[in-house]
């Protein structure tokens, strides 16, 4: 049988692997302009020369930064959500499967151990 402990642990476990094998934060969104091909939200990392494409969100738009269209406000969230986010929640749901066993599980905690042991 699982225990909030279990689900705890394995969802730190994937997340802690998941962040390691990612490129170390911190990240940025960009809009990047492909000539006559229009713009492209992206995600990047490092800073001047040694800055390195991370994601790339087309938006199939002639506008810099169209709001109407939901590519740069993933491309934002994307950045914001890199691996030393993921390492800090790796963190605290381990805590949380301690706090599980001995006071009872958190219904947040559990809620995020819970979408990220159904992610692919």
């Amino acid at each position: 049988m699982t225990t909030p402990a279990d689900e705890l642990t394995a969802a730190a476990d994937k997340l802690r692997a998941l962040a390691t094998n990612a490129t170390p934060g911190p990240w940025r969104q960009h809009d990047t302009h492909l000539g006559q091909y229009g713009h492209t939200a992206t995600v990047l990392s490092g800073e001047r020369n040694t800055t390195e494409l991370r994601a790339w969100l087309p938006s199939m738009s002639h506008e810099p930064w169209d709001e109407a269209r939901n590519v740069w406000a993933d491309a934002a969230y994307i950045a914001v959500m890199h691996p030393g986010v993921g390492e800090a929640l790796a963190k605290w749901l381990e805590a949380a499967a301690v706090d599980a066993v001995q006071i009872g599980p958190s219904p947040h905690a559990l809620t995020v151990a819970r979408r990220i042991n159904a992610a692919a």
